[in-house]
């Protein structure tokens, strides 16, 4: 069935809704972002000024490492009935001091947080940084 809207405006060629209205994101410069370097250069200049071009750093991926980290509460499960643990070889680069440990090892890591030696100091331990 046709609508009353439909009838009225049949034998015009726009229906009321302009030139471009009943097409897409016409009326509306387009969707999104279109347009930006040409019909909506003055908005981008006004509110979006950093929109086009490159800004900031980023660090040649050569120059960042990842440290791998194990926690004090992981030491007992993971290397359980070790009394000597050697990080370093295990490939950890430090260790942190989450959690709680109960059994004295001596344990050897390139690096270690001060939450991390007490714990193994206060078990019975002993912490070695090795470099």
């Amino acid at each position: 069935m046709v609508s009353d809207r439909t009838k009225h405006f049949r034998g015009t060629r726009t229906h009321g809704r302009g030139k471009k209205a009943g097409r897409g994101a016409g009326l509306r410069g387009g969707r999104g972002n279109a347009g930006m370097h040409k019909h909506k250069w003055i908005y981008t200049v006004k509110y979006e000024p950093d929109h086009f071009g490159r800004y900031g750093f980023k660090r040649p991926q050569g120059m960042v490492k990842e440290v791998k980290t194990i926690n004090v509460c992981d030491l007992a499960t993971q290397f359980a009935g070790q009394k000597e643990v050697n990080l370093t070889e295990a490939g950890y680069g430090k260790l942190l001091g989450s959690g709680s440990i109960s059994v004295a090892m001596t344990v050897t890591v390139a690096e270690a947080s001060e939450k991390a030696k007490e714990k193994l100091e206060a078990a019975g331990g002993k912490l070695v940084v090795s470099e």
